[in-house]
């Protein structure tokens, strides 16, 4: 939940094979898998290509999903609070507010050229990549994440390490929700159209916050895309001509996509802010303690202008959600700031940091602090650990039996447990490394409920009703 300097590999040897991108070639509204289908002159209509990803994503079954997965708190009893759905709603909104201030401000730098239209665009590729930022996120949240890939480098996964290779083990034991959402995407899973989702390539290459494979992990556990999808992104990355590099080993890497920095800003100011509002909701956090925080995101006439009208509005969230509002406003202008400042850097593939951590700083220390409090009263707190140890329990067992079960299908158990895993999954896949990811799919595409509710069945502790 905490903001680090951008992930990348720091090889002296990475050599650029180009000097900058280019947004005329970057906005593409190509579609992967329907290459053969596209056309430089669309027909007419009221949706661009990337109006029709936000909506594809909208109408999707993965994305309904997101409403019974855990975004930090317990799902709700008698106080709502944030789910992966509702996140990712609001994180579209704050990142096409974004876009579209970036795009007003640096649009006459290109005045006459084709990267003038092109930047047009960016308001709708970035909130539909906003959707689907979380879309490959396992159910409980990070933990889900964290249980995964432990699963294999210290539990009973570690068993199988010397079935696959080295690029597949990586693969494994860094599990990242943001390589599974491009698989998700871009998949034929069985039953499905060549290309998965067939979203623009625009799109696609907007969500891959680390545009590298899991070999190029090192401790942080992120990655771009699995060694399956390796192919799939360097045919996007050519295609948008996004800066490559290779170190002294072959691995390659790649610069980000620039609409991914206002992803990801969007995203880090959501999760923030919205966090301590719900930790205001459910009484972590006092009425006093975050309105100190929030006030301090603004300048003394800002800060005196907030209490005037905070006087008139007696109900404490409602006093919060005003402040938490004008949070959210400044620092989406703030970052849209910094990429604006920072384009050039960004365009060569020379920014190595994060929006947020090159805005005024007032603001970055106010974030910052935010940050603290919300890792030593919210993270930490026992829902939020509870939470998470029970996600740990239901998402090890649930893979110890479903991945012993695709290695021994034979077996009365296996065929019994197998049956019951939905068609698109390849369960019986031609490897053993095809086969683990079919239980991935299956295991990270499920809700909380879905997911306990199976654990409690094949542990005896559920039956239908007779």
């Amino acid at each position: 939940m905490t903001r680090t300097n951008q992930t990348l590999p720091t090889a002296q040897t990475l050599q650029t094979d180009a000097s900058r991108m280019q947004w005329s070639r970057l906005i593409c509204d190509k579609r992967f898998g329907m290459e053969d289908y596209h056309s430089p002159n669309p027909a007419g209509g009221t949706r661009s290509d990337f109006q029709r990803d936000f909506d594809r994503l909208v109408f999707s079954s993965p994305f309904r999903r997101l409403q019974n997965k855990t975004q930090v708190f317990p799902l709700p009893g008698s106080i709502f609070v944030h789910n992966r759905l509702t996140h990712s709603m609001e994180v579209a909104s704050v990142g096409r507010s974004m876009a579209n201030e970036i795009a007003r401000a640096i649009q006459p730098r290109y005045e006459g050229s084709p990267d003038e239209k092109a930047l047009d665009s960016i308001g709708e590729i970035v909130a539909a990549a906003c959707l689907a930022h979380d879309l490959g996120n396992p159910p409980f949240g990070h933990s889900g994440e964290k249980a995964i890939s432990t699963f294999f480098s210290e539990g009973a996964g570690a068993d199988l390490q010397h079935e696959l290779t080295p690029e597949q083990w990586a693969d494994l034991v860094h599990f990242e929700g943001n390589a599974n959402a491009l698989r998700l995407l871009t998949h034929q899973f069985h039953g499905r159209r060549r290309g998965g989702f067939a979203m623009t390539y625009s799109m696609l290459a907007s969500i891959v916050k680390y545009p590298f494979s899991s070999t190029l992990a090192g401790k942080r556990n992120k990655f771009g895309f699995f060694t399956s999808e390796h192919d799939t992104f360097r045919l996007i990355a050519r295609e948008l001509g996004l800066i490559c590099r290779e170190d002294s080993e072959g691995r390659l890497c790649y610069a980000r996509h620039p609409l991914v920095y206002i992803v990801e800003a969007a995203d880090d100011i959501c999760y923030e802010v919205m966090d301590i509002e719900d930790a205001h909701k459910l009484k972590i956090l006092s009425t006093d303690e975050v309105k100190h925080l929030f006030l301090g995101f603004f300048d003394p006439e800002r800060q005196r202008r907030c209490h005037t009208v905070m006087e008139r509005i007696t109900d404490p969230n409602e006093q919060i959600a005003y402040l938490r509002s004008g949070v959210i406003g400044i620092l989406v202008q703030r970052c849209a700031e910094a990429f604006v400042a920072h384009e050039d850097q960004i365009m060569c593939g020379n920014f190595n940091f994060h929006l947020l951590d090159i805005v005024p700083e007032r603001e970055r220390e106010a974030y910052s602090r935010c940050n603290d409090v919300s890792w030593d009263k919210i993270y930490r707190s026992s829902d939020v650990v509870n939470v998470e140890l029970a996600g740990n329990r239901i998402i090890t067992f649930l893979l110890e039996k479903l991945i012993d079960a695709v290695r021994h299908p034979q077996l009365n158990y296996s065929r019994l447990l197998l049956s019951q895993v939905p068609q698109q999954y390849d369960v019986r896949g031609p490897g053993l490394f095809q086969k683990i990811q079919s239980v991935l799919d299956h295991v990270s595409a499920m809700t909380d409920v879905y997911a306990l509710d199976l654990f409690r069945k094949l542990n005896g502790l559920s039956l239908p009703a007779v």
